[in-house]
């Protein structure tokens, strides 16, 4: 039996201390509710709108939009809807358990069978994601988008940052056309290599680790991670809310790039109207920024070793894994500066402040 959520039918998965409901139509994982001792947060973002309350003729990725979903592949399309018929389409059941929803869909565009496998493992407050990709012949884009919701806090109190990256720039055009009623306040093409110090259009810098802040314009940039290490074998992207972090682990040749999307009431057409605020999209992808796989394809960050595509075979099946999940952390613990293997199931997660935390996590799921 499927549950109505925010609108839409939804598949339930509880064990431990998470709970989270993927879309039927889109596949999209929200709300995720974790178990912190007495608390329970709910960090992945819900459109603030219903899919019955806006046009229908509008693609599901806006009018379901919510938490994380697969995009394959990235972007807007000009043959298939914007990120692909994964994060549109009806998905189904494969198979189920205790611990586990296993999902799949024919991909008509690609010609390829898709499977979302999502785990949950009891004593964590985690979630392990399995993409995998099978009968797709080509280049194409692809990536994981949680939209992370910052709305409730206060301005500049979520605190965001990423694993050591060796290029990161603004979107490399109009990422928010004014003709389009949109607006952005950050300066196109812009390289910088610390998201505290991001060129502004108008001049100066911003802190783009801080959030919410720059109410009114929708923003992009996108880093491209340090390749993996013995000592440091994958990375990750996290945000600390009130009183815990969210965090991401990756395998940077299989995700070689963060993409956030910073959206704080910047657009004003429809479904947007202006009202999708405090809401950040911190993205692991394979692809050039939110760009069509067309333009992804031409390689245009070959200069910068920026990889944004992926080649597939007909004959192989692409496995994509991530792990995301939370835990508490003292006040003022700060930024994010380090996630580091603990053994072959813990990481010990450092904020800014010298103060350190342990989370159970088999981070050998990644790689």
């Amino acid at each position: 039996m499927n549950d109505l959520v925010h609108g839409e039918p939804s598949w339930k998965l509880s064990l431990g201390g998470v709970s989270l409901w993927i879309s039927c139509r889109a596949g999209h994982m929200a709300p995720v509710e974790f178990q912190l001792g007495e608390r329970t947060v709910s960090p992945y973002a819900l459109a603030p709108w219903t899919p019955d309350e806006v046009d229908s003729a509008l693609p599901p990725l806006l009018t379901v939009l919510r938490g994380d979903f697969l995009c394959f592949p990235f972007g807007g399309q000009k043959s298939a809807p914007p990120h692909g018929v994964a994060a549109n389409a009806e998905w189904k059941i494969v198979a189920g358990g205790d611990d586990r929803l296993h999902l799949g869909m024919d991909d008509q565009d690609s010609g390829g069978w898709l499977e979302k496998i999502v785990i949950l493992r009891e004593g964590e407050t985690a979630i392990y994601c399995e993409h995998r990709i099978s009968g797709v012949e080509g280049d194409y884009s692809y990536g994981n988008h949680p939209v992370m919701d910052f709305s409730r806090l206060t301005e500049g109190e979520g605190l965001v940052s990423v694993s050591p990256f060796r290029w990161g720039s603004v979107y490399q055009g109009l990422f928010s056309n004014p003709l389009n009623r949109e607006y952005g306040a950050l300066k196109p093409s812009a390289t910088f290599t610390d998201l505290r110090e991001v060129p502004l259009a108008t001049g100066g810098t911003a802190d783009v680790s801080k959030y919410p802040a720059r109410q009114g314009f929708d923003d992009s940039v996108m880093m491209h991670a340090e390749p993996a290490t013995e000592e440091q074998p994958f990375a990750w992207s996290a945000a600390v809310f009130d009183g815990y972090v969210w965090f991401s682990l990756k395998n940077p040749a299989d995700f070689p790039s963060t993409l956030l999307w910073i959206s704080n009431g910047g657009r004003h057409g429809a479904p947007w109207n202006g009202r999708h605020f405090g809401r950040m999209g911190i993205e692991e992808v394979c692809s050039y920024f939110a760009d069509s796989v067309d333009v992804s394809r031409t390689n245009p960050l070959a200069a910068e070793g920026v990889p944004t595509t992926r080649a597939f075979r007909k004959d192989e099946t692409v496995s994509l894994r991530l792990i995301q999940a939370v835990a508490a952390v003292p006040e003022r613990f700060g930024r994010v500066i380090s996630i580091t293997p603990a053994g072959p199931g813990k990481v010990v997660i450092s904020g800014e402040s010298g103060t350190s935390v342990e989370a159970p996590i088999d981070w050998n799921f990644i790689l």
